[in-house]
């Protein structure tokens, strides 16, 4: 199926059974984030936001209902198939930046490249070239403890867009940063998204950033209660 979507969630839902527990966190939920649009995934705490993301990324399977990516139904890919997909489609931003601190910020930022197979002195060059785009041409020789919070979230987001994904999932990228840093990574995320037309997706308690987004998706209690174009 051809069309201009990035990802599509149709009819997805999500159960946790363990035992006599049996938790539904996501019922029903169908929508759309098209190539280069910014979409806030907005709700009260427990209301399935993170859940939701890490399905559309490929992160977990739901219980029922299909994800699609640039068209292709992640679960009729096999598990090698789906991280290859990952891997070159989808970028990830998590509230701690999980950069590895053995390595310096130009080899954290060239991992997924040398994944995928890229020849060395390509990685550098992209990965260098990615640094100095969220302002961090001065610290590719630094390692993760040499950096502060909010260059660490710098090269976190670095690393998500240099394999140039079609959507970028973010959860709670600034929840642990100070408000006026937290901005600074608002703004960075917000002009990335222009200059490469890579789809946003933000997982959020922070209306100031949800209102900076063309839609806001609001969960209640698993289901979509809300999704408005601002």
């Amino acid at each position: 199926m051809s069309d201009d979507s990035a990802i599509r969630c149709e009819g997805v839902s999500k159960k946790f059974v363990e035992g006599a527990l049996n938790v539904t966190v996501l019922s029903d939920v169908s929508f759309t984030v098209k190539v280069g649009e910014r979409l806030a995934i907005v709700g009260s705490s427990g209301a399935g936001k993170s859940t939701l993301l890490h399905v559309m990324g490929g992160l977990d399977k739901p219980s029922a209902g299909e994800v699609f990516v640039m068209g292709n139904n992640i679960l009729e890919l096999s598990e090698i198939e789906r991280c290859r997909l990952r891997n070159r489609k989808l970028g990830f931003v998590y509230q701690f930046h999980h950069l590895l601190p053995e390595f310096t910020a130009l080899e954290n930022v060239g991992m997924p490249l040398l994944i995928g197979g890229m020849a060395p002195k390509e990685v550098k060059e992209q990965a260098a070239m990615m640094l100095t785009k969220v302002g961090l041409e001065k610290r590719l020789r630094h390692k993760p403890s040499e950096l502060s919070g909010g260059e660490r979230q710098r090269a976190a987001i670095a690393r998500a867009l240099v394999t140039t994904p079609v959507c970028l999932l973010a959860d709670e990228p600034t929840g642990n940063l100070d408000s006026r840093t937290a901005g600074g990574i608002y703004d960075l995320m917000l002009s990335l998204n222009q200059d490469f037309q890579t789809a946003l997706v933000v997982v959020t308690h922070d209306m100031k950033l949800a209102a900076k987004m063309d839609r806001r998706l609001t969960l209640v209690d698993g289901r979509v209660a809300n999704s408005n174009i601002d």
